[in-house]
């Protein structure tokens, strides 16, 4: 099990920022990296809340966690304090056991030049995910949720 580290400046206030991290809508169109579409099944944004998220990649090629296009994960909202982080604990629904076991994602919001750092801490990533990988499809993640933070319906 490994951990990975990725941060991006967002222009946008932190309350922005925060706000799409708990919209199951924003979310599906923001937590994909590159060449694949979100879907929300269920997403309760509480401590404790459920959720349970698809990517599926655009290109059907095989290389799906869950299925063989689609990376399927659940887990729960382990703790939130509004606008500074949030601390999910999730485990991909595959049969591989290279990609089982739960692992911690926390997300860190904090002031930085005029907008907000995000920064990512994934913690116990299971054996078949590569740390490069996962540090790619975050970088790629974190530059759709600056996108989405930045523009102006998202601050309405």
């Amino acid at each position: 099990m490994s951990s990975t580290r990725v941060s991006h400046h967002v222009r946008a206030p932190r309350s922005v920022v925060y706000r799409l991290l708990l919209d199951p809508d924003a979310l599906a169109r923001w937590r994909v990296p590159d060449g694949m579409r979100g879907h929300v099944h269920e997403f309760e944004a509480r401590e404790g809340g459920f959720f349970r998220v698809s990517l599926t990649y655009d290109v059907p090629d095989g290389s799906g966690k869950s299925a063989p296009s689609t990376d399927t994960y659940h887990g729960h909202f382990r703790a939130l304090v509004p606008d500074e982080q949030v601390v999910e604990v999730l485990e991909f629904e595959s049969d591989d056991p290279g990609l089982t076991g739960t692992m911690t994602m926390t997300t860190t919001l904090t002031d930085a030049d005029g907008g907000t750092e995000v920064a990512i801490v994934h913690d116990g990533l299971p054996a078949g995910v590569a740390p490069a990988d996962n540090e790619a499809g975050t970088r790629m993640a974190l530059a759709n949720l600056a996108r989405l933070a930045e523009s102006d319906g998202s601050r309405r």
